[in-house]
């Protein structure tokens, strides 16, 4: 019992359970909507344009949680950890209680604060318990964390659809359960670099962002176009059965799990670098899946699985090395930069999504997938805009100061070492301070 409790209040435990409550706050509760849309329509008589405007205020509230995240996430992150699972609990129950369009469209909207409370909260425990040394691959698993979480829901759809309730109430328990294990570890010791802090940002803080907030919008509204596109494209024009669709979900998430395994390579990356190889390959992985409606079979397997799996760590890989850029530019406030360029981010997928949806109704899937594409790679080069020191290595590599720590980064990019590499979740998502999230 004793070192059950003693392995609650490890770094160890801090990093496992983050992750797994990116995969719950951004995989299952935030992306899950998508897979179950189809059977939620036919029960309740929800409308394609009704749909549409929950997403839009999903989108809008994360970006209230999330700016919340950048005021609070440095003084009390773990009652943002409670905020993000009342928020995502509350949401996802009331849905599968829900008997009218009504009270699930305010569920639905209320569900995606979970994930804009959670990032900024976990970048900055992840900074005041994992060792200074170990800080940047922390980032990057949990913000990983998107990848099973997108696992976890193609599984679920697979398992108990079209019994999207029971789904809702299954999903619901998973997050709480871990929202109360994850205060329980990060209420343990702290590693002493918390203190000292600045209270607001400066200005200059705000103009060394810019690139990496420009290229964060472009990159959400390159997404857009799979995130929330796919499925239907899939269904529609590669006229794939639903659970090939749903297969193509896990394969995303696969992508995205792998750069938990990718991570040390991606710290020996300077964040930038970082950020310019995950976004370029997301990008690109865009024009691979307009090529999946084929006469031969093996050739749209092939696309599919290269086409999903490469968008998955793309984005996740970019999305961690928001976070790692963020921590180099400012260590001591990584949580707030996280919450800026997560906003960014959804910002982006908003105007993205609003795009992509004109220009398949106008001109056809090709063309609004291949300007999608367009759109990811205009984020690639605001990373050569980079921080002053580009060379500065990513943020698991060395020992820079940290984001409990209000000193500044070395003055030497050789000596500069930040906190390696996401977003959702991870986006992501989902996310840690190096790493982002992103999702």
């Amino acid at each position: 019992m004793k070192r059950a409790f003693s392995f609650c209040r490890s770094s160890t435990a801090v990093v496992v359970l983050g992750t797994a409550f990116v995969a719950a706050t951004y995989g299952l509760v935030r992306l899950a909507y998508g897979l179950f849309l189809p059977d939620i329509q036919r029960d309740l008589g929800l409308d394609a344009a009704t749909a549409g405007y929950l997403a839009s205020g999903s989108s809008l509230i994360y970006c209230v949680a999330a700016t919340c995240g950048f005021v609070l996430a440095d003084r009390a992150p773990t009652a943002l950890i409670g905020a993000a699972a009342v928020s995502a609990c509350g949401g996802v129950w009331g849905m599968a209680a829900s008997g009218t369009v009504g009270i699930f469209g305010a569920c639905a909207v209320l569900s995606a604060a979970g994930a804009g409370f959670a990032s900024p909260s976990l970048v900055s425990i992840i900074e005041r318990t994992v060792d200074t040394a170990d800080r940047g691959k922390a980032q990057s698993v949990v913000n990983a964390g998107t990848g099973p979480g997108l696992i976890g829901a193609g599984l679920v759809a697979l398992a108990l659809l079209p019994d999207w309730r029971g789904a809702w109430w299954l999903i619901g328990g998973f997050t709480a359960t871990v929202a109360v294990l994850l205060v329980v570890s990060a209420t343990g010791p702290a590693t002493g670099s918390t203190r000292g802090r600045p209270a607001r940002p400066s200005r200059r803080w705000l103009l060394r962002h810019l690139p990496a907030a420009g290229g964060a919008a472009a990159l959400g509204a390159g997404s857009a176009a799979v995130w929330v596109y796919g499925r239907t494209y899939l269904v529609d024009v590669a006229d794939m059965s639903w659970h090939a669709a749903v297969a193509a979900w896990i394969l995303l998430g696969i992508g995205a799990a792998a750069v938990i395994a990718t991570a040390p390579a991606m710290a020996r990356l300077t964040a930038t670098r970082a950020w310019m190889v995950g976004a370029g390959l997301m990008a690109g992985s865009i024009p691979i899946l307009l090529l999946t409606p084929n006469p031969n079979a093996a050739i749209a397997i092939g696309t599919l699985v290269v086409g999903c799996i490469a968008f998955g760590w793309g984005f996740t890989a970019a999305t961690s090395a928001l976070i790692a850029w963020t921590v180099h530019i400012d260590p001591a406030r990584a949580a707030a930069g996280t919450s800026l360029l997560f906003v960014a981010l959804l910002l982006g997928q908003a105007i993205g999504s609003t795009v992509v949806g004109l220009l398949i109704t106008s001109a056809g899937y090709s063309v609004a997938f291949l300007t999608a594409a367009a759109l990811g790679a205009l984020s690639v080069p605001f990373g050569s805009a980079g921080f002053g020191g580009a060379g500065a290595r990513h943020p698991t590599a060395t020992g820079a100061p940290i984001r409990g720590s209000s000193a500044a980064p070395p003055a030497s990019p050789r000596r500069a070492r930040t906190l390696p590499s996401e977003p959702p979740s991870a986006p992501t998502p989902m996310t840690s301070r190096r790493a982002w999230r992103s999702r």
